[in-house]
Order: C-alpha cells, then sequence, then structure tokens
C-alpha cells in the first residue's frame, strides 16, 4: 500500500518525489527518489541505483547532493528510511531486528526494479557505512539480482579494538532482550565528529531532526555486532561486481577491513580505491573537491558497467536459453 505525498521537480535537470509505504509489518516508511527529467536525458535513465543509508542517517536531507549528481549523471536513484530511521515509523535510533530492514529495502528496491518499464534496467546498491552492510546482505538474500554495488566506507566487522571480549558479547545478548532500547552502549567518541570532516556539516547533522544523535540502543548496539560479524565471516560469498571506496583516515570504520573484503570476496570483478587523507563520510562531508573525486571515480564505475557489464540480463538470457535447449517439448 502506498500513500503518495509530494513530487516536484528540483531543477530542470532531476525531479524529485517523496512516498510513504507501509511494510509487511504494518509499519509506514518514507521512501524518495531522484529522477534526470525527460529534456535532460532524452533516453530513459542508464540504471537504477537503490541507496542504503547509515545508521543513525536518513536519505532526504543528508542523501541530496547525492541523489542530485547520480541523477543529473543519467540515473534513477531511490532511497528508503529505515525503521527507527528518519520520518519512518519506530522509535528513533532503534533498530530491533536488522533482518526486518534487510527485508523492508529488498522488498521495496525489487518493487521498484519491477515497474513496468524497470524490469530490463541494470540495478546496483550504493550503501554507506551501516548501509554498506544492508547493500551486502540484500545481495546475499538475492545473489543473482543485482548488477553490482557501490560500497562507501562499509561497516563488514567490528574494529578489533572496540570489539567487545566474548564474556561482555554475551551480557549484552542477555541485556538486549530485558532492555532493548536503552541507550547506555558507551562510544569512544563522538560519531559525529569523528565521520564528518567540516565543522558545517556536523552542524547540519545535528541541526537534523531526522538524525539520530544519541548512544547506541542496547539492541541496536547488538543488532550491529551481530550482522558484522556474520558478514566478516562471509566476505568470501560476495560475487557481485563492486566498487569499494573509504577514506584512509577513517576512525568509524576500518579501511583495513575494505581491503579484506576486497581481497576475500569471490567476485571477479571488483575495485577498491583508498583516499589518502579522507575521512568517513566521503559523499557528503569531506571538502567540495575530494567530494568531487569521489562521485567522479562512482560514476565512472557505473558508465563503465552500463556500457559493458549487464551481466545479469546476459545470466538471464544464458539461462532461459539452457533451460529450452534441455526441454524440447513441454508437456500441456
Amino acid at each position: 500500500m502506498q500513500a503518495h505525498e509530494t513530487g516536484n521537480v528540483v531543477n530542470n535537470n532531476v525531479k524529485y518525489e517523496e512516498d510513504y509505504i507501509t511494510n509487511s509489518r504494518g509499519m509506514k516508511l518514507f521512501t524518495c527518489s531522484w529522477n534526470p527529467t525527460q529534456h535532460h536525458h532524452q533516453q530513459h535513465p542508464k540504471a537504477l541505483i537503490f541507496f542504503c543509508h547509515g545508521y543513525a542517517m536518513e536519505c532526504s536531507v543528508s542523501m541530496k547532493d547525492t541523489g542530485m549528481r547520480l541523477a543529473t549523471a543519467g540515473y534513477a536513484v531511490h532511497g528508503i528510511d529505515y525503521e527507527g530511521h528518519g520520518k519512518s515509523a519506530g522509535l528513533l535510533g532503534f533498530i530491533n531486528n536488522m533482518d526486518c530492514i534487510v527485508h523492508d529495502c529488498t522488498d521495496h528496491f525489487t518493487n521498484i526494479s519491477e515497474r513496468e518499464g524497470n524490469s530490463k534496467k541494470v540495478r546496483f546498491l550504493l550503501g554507506e557505512s551501516m548501509g554498506g552492510a544492508i547493500a551486502l546482505l540484500i545481495h546475499q538474500k538475492m545473489p543473482q539480482f543485482w548488477d553490482g554495488a557501490i560500497l562507501v566506507a562499509p561497516m563488514c566487522k567490528i574494529a578489533d579494538e572496540v570489539k567487545p571480549s566474548p564474556a561482555v558479547a554475551k551480557a549484552l545478548s542477555r541485556l538486549a532482550r530485558i532492555i532493548p532500547t536503552w541507550k547506555i552502549v558507551p562510544t569512544p567518541n563522538d560519531v559525529v565528529d569523528a565521520a564528518f570532516r567540516l565543522p558545517e556539516t556536523r552542524m547540519e547533522i545535528r541541526e537534523n531532526p531526522y538524525c539520530y544523535k544519541g548512544r547506541p540502543r542496547l539492541k541496536t548496539a547488538y543488532e550491529l555486532m551481530r550482522v558484522s560479524t556474520e558478514l566478516e565471516n562471509n566476505l568470501h560469498k560476495i560475487q557481485l561486481p563492486f566498487l569499494v571506496v573509504h577514506g584512509e583516515c577513517d576512525i568509524v570504520t576500518d579501511p583495513s577491513v575494505s581491503q579484506l573484503l576486497y581481497e576475500k570476496a569471490s567476485s571477479t570483478d571488483k575495485t577498491f580505491k583508498l583516499y589518502p587523507g579522507m575521512w568517513h563520510s566521503l559523499l557528503y562531508g569531506e571538502t567540495p573537491e575530494n567530494v568531487n573525486t569521489v562521485f567522479t571515480d562512482i560514476i565512472s564505475w557505473l558508465d563503465e558497467k552500463c556500457a559493458f557489464g549487464r551481466s545479469r540480463l546476459e545470466r538471464e538470457i544464458k539461462h532461459s536459453n539452457e533451460q529450452n535447449s534441455k526441454t524440447p517439448f513441454s508437456k500441456q
């Protein structure tokens, strides 16, 4: 069920729209999209891009520049605020079960992909930080569905220096069942200060009412730890083409883990870019020059995949041909 909220052209090149959808648990979730306008790109969008935002973040405000840049480059961009995030229903900053978030994203993204006019378009996932983990989990849920992923400083492992001991992890698991929403998980420093290089960006995040600024809630912290461990143990199962980008000076997610992802993934088409001197938030927390560098690399990678690599479509055709060759007649 969908209730349309608003749609407007942001400028002559991009049309921005917002919607609310109801998930399988009856919760109202906010969704938005940026599309190239017809007179800007006479052809249909080059591909569909599905954005998975980071922990405590949201789509419509902090992702606006990303949506605008990619739509201006000819891509249709779709975002969703997870349960407990942004303008969606749920207690702000609370993740009761990461599997539910993965399910919501998969439902919404596949529904858009299968709309009339979209079914033959190339499909990319774009995940930032915790959203990188979610993008990889979406891929694992439907390995043959996605054509590629852009992973921006992805959360694929809890850094060893902040990883709780087995005894503490067990206690956290027990407490998370008793007092799941309590904000008592200590963090080593202010994540906003650690993630965003520019003071003006930090101020925007702090003033954004849709971003969660409190300490991590117990069950949320447990889910982040659970999912990171699961991904860390299954990096070799990642098969899709991907570009992973990471700032060398990131102290929120570990660049060496992105290196590990690059080395261990089974993907035959994979690229890793490490940016000297850059921090965690590459898409909107860096200097304008640095943000431009990152987006130039992302758009070049996307354009190359759209020009040469419609691998999912080729696989579907190949699979269909193989099935047809095995069944020379059909039983009525």
